[in-house]
């Protein structure tokens, strides 16, 4: 048990960056759990029974704001993760972590500390689900990609602000792009939400970016690539997880029920040509 207890605190004391060691939230794991245990209760237990009994709260002006705020955020993301390597300095192949004080290392190291708090803003979506009583948004793969994804951003700042694995910000935030601004347009009402037909995409966007965050982060492990290779696997293994998850998403909600609305679309036909030669005869 005191091995244990050793490796913990050498690693979370003395393995981390130095640089980022003392950044808000990222001094040690405790703030970071509170939040996220409190965002599952509140998500799964405490929010659905204070709205029980109440009518959902409309939201439009706030969903409106907030979703814009969130699409100059990725835009600003992907702009600065680019400029800070991926642009064209960085290795799609193998990409260390530059621990330096160089301008570009920190520019990316900062840029991975704003995708982290742009992770824990994120979680202002399920509490706004909830206030709408949207409980039916609150799936089992909602609560656990917004709990996961301020951990996986809190190991990236503490421990690998930069190379390889910030290619997930990247991208994650390119797709955000796309989403919220759905969601942004969508929150305009009626009159908008006629227009988006492309929801179903963004879920086909998602499985096209883990699977390249698992081949991208999964060639590290049978590489001779200077970058931590219990994280390259954490990073696959989570990637495929959340293939499964947007996989058996988008089968549910897209293929079986458009499935299902032909097959109503059959028997419905079906039923008014045998009940139309009664019409007639009438």
């Amino acid at each position: 048990m005191m091995s244990v207890v050793e490796y913990w605190r050498d690693l979370i004391y003395n393995k981390n960056d130095p640089r980022t060691k003392d950044w808000f939230l990222v001094t040690g794991p405790g703030p970071l759990l509170m939040i996220v245990v409190s965002y599952i209760y509140f998500s799964t237990s405490a929010g659905p029974r204070y709205m029980r009994d109440r009518k959902p709260y409309t939201l439009r002006n706030t969903l409106i704001v907030y979703n814009f705020i969130q699409v100059l955020l990725s835009i600003y993301l992907v702009y600065e993760g680019l400029m800070a390597g991926w642009w064209n300095d960085y290795s799609f192949r193998c990409q260390p972590v530059d621990y330096s004080n160089n301008p570009k290392a920190m520019r990316m190291a900062r840029g991975v500390y704003l995708y982290f708090i742009c992770k824990l803003i994120e979680l202002l979506d399920t509490v706004f689900f909830v206030f709408r009583k949207k409980q039916r948004q609150i799936s089992f793969l909602h609560v656990y990609h917004h709990a996961m994804m301020p951990v996986c951003a809190w190991i990236g700042v503490r421990y690998v602000p930069g190379g390889q694995s910030t290619l997930l910000g990247v991208i994650n935030s390119f797709i955000h792009v796309i989403m919220y601004t759905y969601y942004m347009l969508s929150a305009f009402g009626p009159e908008i939400q006629k227009y988006l037909w492309w929801k179903r995409y963004l879920t086909s966007l998602q499985l096209v970016q883990f699977s390249i965050i698992l081949i991208h982060n999964g060639q590290v492990l049978f590489t001779d690539c200077n970058y931590p290779k219990v994280l390259s696997f954490l990073l696959t293994v989570n990637a495929a997880f959340f293939i499964y998850l947007f996989g058996s998403f988008y089968v549910i909600n897209y293929t079986k029920r458009s499935e299902l609305r032909k097959f109503k679309k059959v028997t419905n036909d079906g039923i008014q040509f045998h009940e139309s030669p009664k019409t007639k005869a009438e």
